[in-house]
C-alpha cells in the first residue's frame, strides 16, 4: 500500500464498518472528515482526538502536542489535557528522549494543557521516534439546533497562511537540496513556520462566536481538507486557486521540491464554513487576536460538486485526497 492515510475508499471498505459495540453514550463516532470523537458526559460532551506523528522526527514532541490539540480545537472548544504514547528505535540516546519530552513540555504549558500520562518504550519496530497523542477537552452539551450544517452561498474561510507545516518539514529534510535557490534567512524562515502550527487559538474564537463547521487541515493540503468537509456534510464548493494564501518560500520550495502546495500537510490553518453574516463577527475577533483570515471560496448545492476555479479560468474537480505530498521527498 501507499505511505501515507489510507485512502477515504479503503478506510470505509475496510475499517470504518468495523466499529465494536454501539453505545449510547457516543454522540460522534468514526467518520470521514471528522477530527474527534464526543462523549456524552450528562451536563458536558467530552472531546478526544488521537494523531501519530510519523514525518517530522526533528520536532517530533512539539507535533504531537499541537497537532492532537488542534484536532480539539476544530469542534470550538479548548484542549484540557494530552496523553503520549512514545515509540523509540533502539539507537535512541537518553539526551534524544529528553529532548522529546522538553519539545512536548514546552508545547503543553504554551497552549495550557497537562500531560496526564501515556507509554514509553523502545522497540525495533520503528526506525524514528514515532509518537502517538490523544488529546483531550470539554464542553457544554449542545443543544438542538447546534449541530453542524452549512447553506449554499456561505464562505469558505481559512486562517493564516497554508502548508506551513508542510513547508517546515520539506525545509528540515531538503536543506542542502534548497540552498541554491533560497537565501540562508529564507531556510531559517522555512523551518521556524513549524512555530506557528498551533489553531486552538482560532478554534477557541470560532467556536465562542457559533461557528458551526472547523477542519484542522492537515494530510492532503488544503484540497484534502475541503473535500472531507464538503463530504462529511453533504454539500459541494467552488475554491478560488488565486485566492489561496501562499508565503512566497513555500511556493519556491514547492517549485524546487516538485511538490503541490495545495495537498502540502498544513498544520497552522483551521478551514471554516460561516455564513456572511457570521463572517463579518468572525473576522473582526480574529483580527483582534492578531489572526490572518482569508475567503478562498463559497458553499455549493451537492449537484454542482466540488470545483477549483485555475488563476486561468479553467475549472477542475477536487478528488479525494490521496497520499500527502510530503511524502514524495
Amino acid at each position: 500500500m501507499k505511505i501515507g492515510k489510507i485512502d477515504n475508499e479503503t478506510l470505509e471498505r475496510l475499517v470504518l464498518g468495523r466499529t465494536g459495540a454501539p453505545r449510547s453514550e457516543v454522540i460522534v463516532g468514526p467518520g470521514i472528515g471528522e477530527d474527534c470523537a464526543v462523549l456524552d458526559f450528562g451536563e458536558y460532551e467530552c472531546v478526544l482526538s488521537t494523531d501519530p506523528i510519523t514525518a517530522g522526527a526533528s520536532r517530533v514532541g512539539t507535533l504531537a502536542v499541537h497537532i492532537s490539540c488542534n484536532d480539539v480545537a476544530s469542534n470550538g472548544f479548548e484542549p484540557l489535557a494530552v496523553m503520549l504514547t512514545v515509540l523509540l528505535p533502539p539507537s535512541v540516546t537518553e539526551e534524544e528522549v529528553g529532548e522529546i519530552a522538553r519539545q512536548a513540555d514546552e508545547a503543553a504549558k504554551e497552549l495550557g494543557v497537562q500531560i496526564i500520562g501515556g507509554h514509553t518504550e523502545v522497540t525495533n519496530a520503528v526506525t524514528q521516534p514515532v509518537i502517538s497523542a490523544v488529546a483531550i477537552g470539554r464542553s457544554q452539551r449542545r443543544k438542538e439546533g447546534q449541530e453542524e450544517s452549512a447553506l449554499v452561498g456561505d464562505l469558505i474561510v481559512v486562517t493564516k497562511k497554508l502548508a506551513l507545516e508542510g513547508t517546515a518539514l520539506a525545509a528540515a529534510k531538503c536543506g542542502k537540496e534548497l540552498q541554491p535557490y533560497l537565501t540562508d534567512e529564507e531556510i531559517v524562515h522555512a523551518n521556524a513556520m513549524i512555530d506557528r502550527i498551533s489553531v486552538v487559538k482560532e478554534g477557541v474564537i470560532a467556536g465562542r462566536t457559533g461557528v458551526k463547521i472547523m477542519h484542522d487541515i492537515t494530510e492532503g493540503g488544503v484540497l484534502g481538507a475541503v473535500w472531507e468537509v464538503c463530504t462529511r456534510v453533504g454539500v459541494g464548493a467552488e475554491i478560488e486557486a488565486a485566492e489561496l494564501p501562499f508565503e512566497e518560500v513555500t511556493m519556491t520550495v514547492c517549485a524546487v521540491l516538485g511538490l503541490d502546495p495545495m495537498r502540502l500537510i498544513s498544520s497552522g490553518s483551521m478551514l471554516m464554513c460561516v455564513s456572511a453574516e457570521q463572517w463579518n463577527i468572525l473576522n473582526k475577533e480574529l483580527s483582534k487576536a492578531g489572526i490572518e483570515t482569508n475567503v478562498i471560496g463559497r458553499v455549493k448545492d451537492k449537484s454542482d460538486g466540488i470545483t477549483l476555479i485555475m488563476r486561468n479560468g479553467d475549472r477542475e474537480a477536487v478528488l479525494p485526497p490521496g497520499p500527502d505530498e510530503i511524502y514524495n521527498i
